[in-house]
């Protein structure tokens, strides 16, 4: 292994060394540790540190990384405390998760690291957002994310590199090609000769270096740094390297050739670079005696620290309260009284301007959503006013935008993503759900992203763009589901959607879109997300509802005035707003839960069964649902009315009568 030195002194050497050694001594500890079951988990990146290390070390400090498992050179060369980071993996409270996530899966802004999920690939869409909020600030920084030869075959991976190549986003990728994805040898995962080759396809820069030599590492992404800087465009590095152990240690490595060990073993990274800091004579063996006494005495202080650590006293009321950042308690009110009349698509696009306006650092992204002004033309005439950074249309890549957009957030900016119709969502769905949702309860950082739905049925539009999906986010702590129903509510929910600091589902009925007008307040306001609105009230039978469902109770109401209804708009389905709930439910003692979304799993049975638990004295007849068939959306109107719950509405009045 040749080590070429130019422009380093020797104190640079020395730091290098030291931040290689730091966690191959931990690990080393660990396995220990391990097979006398004192930890119970541990995934090995021996071998593999002079990657992890000299990417960091490579970088600024204020350079956010996205890691993975065999990244713990990440965490050591930041300075994360080694205490902490065993608590963090005994899951002791004093760790960075609070007990709440595993080994590496946890981030800190304290040391611009970006906590990882197991899922692989979406940290790559993650570091796309925060080399876009560098471009945006005209910054120069880069942000670095990580992935191995598996993750490479993940969708992710394409989209997040595309993107980057699009934008012109100041990003390094970086493949640890260590031979094997679990047991899957990278023969049975790939065909081209190198995975730097695929860089090309991007139109982007791709290399391929020996990953086991710290100073081909340390200056291959020096070097990369400052072309990403200079040009504001993405690199991809291919380290090749050799995984030493299994892909967790209960693996085994029973599937490598053991030639492959006895080779690589050749190659260790540090072995090799210490010999050559002898050889050179750039130091002594009592200097490297004195650095593996002080990081022995490290480890052997932090290990006394976490196994001192009193396992974890659960307290359910913090928990729960940790899912959500803290968010806005508060409503704005308009400051004049000024009205005008206008349509559900023109309040959210009034709504969606006015928080361009007010907010400097939101960024609109979706398909088509720029010069076109989106498929229902919501932000028509905004790419003229705010210009093509802040009004950015997309690639067809809905996972890499919502992690672009929680990258965004990471870097303090706020983002509203444009699903072009809600039924496209499911490409983009473990962004969502894994990402945007869970990171704040899984170590503090915020979401601060708006995903607008177009929604719903009743145009036609046949089984992928009629769908209503709201159900698939309710089920979903950490996210916020809005659903609003009139253009008063559209506006002041959208902004209040905007203004919180939490990832919120934003659904829009298109079908209200240019049927439904209403006077809404000409200047910016919110409205409270979790509260719902009375609609009118009633004596003899609830209906609780939301969405066009709204228009359909009221429709149905003003033609049968022999009935007393009382009608409440949701509104908000995540959290929901159980005390509007139950006061419906005492003023009528009987209740329809209506819904367009197919009946089983819908919002409607979550709903009936709190009914049934929490107002049971309250009932004179059983909880009715009302909803769309269980079948998917069909595109002929006739089987389309058929299919939509409007059409059994009556039915289900009259059964609530007769009872």
């Amino acid at each position: 292994m040749r080590f070429d030195r130019s422009g380093l002194t020797d104190d640079q050497l020395i730091q290098l060394y030291t931040e290689l050694l730091r966690p191959r001594m931990i690990e080393e500890k660990m396995l220990v540790l391990l097979r006398q079951g004192r930890i119970s988990k541990w995934f090995s990146g021996i071998g593999q540190e002079a990657i992890a290390v000299g990417a960091t070390m490579a970088l600024d400090s204020d350079e956010y990384i996205m890691p993975l498992h065999r990244n713990l050179g990440v965490f050591t060369a930041r300075k994360m405390p080694f205490d902490k980071l065993f608590l963090q993996w005994q899951g002791r409270k004093e760790g960075f998760s609070k007990g709440r996530e595993r080994s590496f899966h946890f981030g800190a802004n304290e040391y611009h690291i970006c906590g990882m999920i197991s899922h692989l690939g979406p940290q790559l869409a993650i570091a796309d957002g925060v080399a876009l909020a560098h471009k945006l600030k005209k910054e120069k920084k880069v942000s670095l994310a990580f992935s191995g030869d598996g993750g490479t075959s993940e969708g992710d991976f394409h989209e997040a590199l595309n993107v980057a190549a699009v934008w012109g986003l100041p990003a390094i990728f970086v493949i640890e090609n260590n031979g094997y994805g679990l047991s899957t040898p990278i023969n049975e995962q790939f065909v081209c000769k190198q995975l730097a080759d695929r860089a090309a396809g991007y139109g982007m820069k791709g290399i391929t270096i020996d990953g086991n030599n710290i100073l081909e590492v340390y200056k291959t992404i020096s070097t990369a740094r400052e072309y990403c800087i200079k040009h504001q465009k993405p690199i991809l590095i291919e380290c090749m390297t050799f995984r030493m152990r299994g892909h967790e240690e209960a693996s085994g490595v029973k599937y490598v050739p053991k030639e492959l060990f006895e080779e690589w073993a050749k190659k260790d990274p540090v072995t090799n670079f210490e010999k050559h800091l002898l050889d050179k004579k750039i130091v002594k063996q009592e200097q490297l005696d004195e650095i593996r006494a002080g990081i022995q005495k490290e480890i052997e202080e932090g290990l006394a620290t976490g196994f001192a650590a009193e396992p974890i006293k659960p307290d359910t009321v913090e928990e729960v309260a940790d899912v959500y950042a803290p968010a806005p308690t508060t409503a704005i009110a308009p400051v004049s009284s000024a009205k005008s009349e206008k349509k559900f698509i023109q309040a959210i696009s009034d709504g969606l301007r006015q928080c361009m306006e007010r907010h400097q650092n939101l960024v609109l992204m979706g398909q088509d959503i720029a010069e076109y002004g989106g498929a229902f033309k919501v932000t028509e005439g905004f790419v003229q006013q705010f210009g093509k950074e802040r009004v950015r249309n997309t690639p067809l890549c809905e996972s890499a935008i919502v992690g672009t957009a929680l990258g965004l957030s990471i870097k303090g900016f706020k983002s509203m993503m444009e699903m072009q119709f809600a039924d496209f969502v499911t490409v983009g769905f473990n962004q969502i759900i894994n990402n945007l949702a869970k990171i704040h309860y899984r170590w503090g950082q915020n979401a601060d992203v708006v995903v607008r739905m177009p929604t719903g049925g009743g145009v036609g539009a046949g089984p992928f763009h009629s769908q209503s999906n709201e159900a698939w986010f309710v089920h979903t702590p950490g996210l916020k589901v809005v659903y609003p129903s009139t253009p008063e509510d559209a506006k002041g929910l959208l902004i209040a959607s905007i203004e919180d600091p939490n990832p919120v589902m934003f659904f829009e009925h298109k079908a209200l879109y240019r049927s439904i007008s209403g006077m809404v307040p000409d200047d910016y306001y919110t409205i409270e997300i979790g509260k719902a609105r009375q609609v009118q009230e009633g004596e003899d039978i609830s209906i609780i509802t939301y969405g066009a469902g709204v228009h359909w109770a009221t429709d149905y109401a003003a033609s049968h005035p022999e009935v007393s209804f009382d009608i409440v708009d949701l509104r908000t389905l995540l959290p929901l707003d159980y005390e509007a709930v139950r006061a419906s439910v005492q003023r009528t003692g009987k209740v329809l839960l209506l819904h367009e979304d197919t009946l089983t799993g819908g919002i409607g049975g979550e709903l009936a069964a709190w009914i049934s638990e929490h107002c049971f004295e309250s009932l004179d007849a059983p909880v009715v649902r009302c909803a769309s068939l269980d079948t998917p959306v069909p595109f002929a109107i006739e089987l389309e009315q058929n299919f939509l719950a409007k059409g059994k509405l009556h039915e289900s009045v009259q059964k609530l009568i007769s009872y």
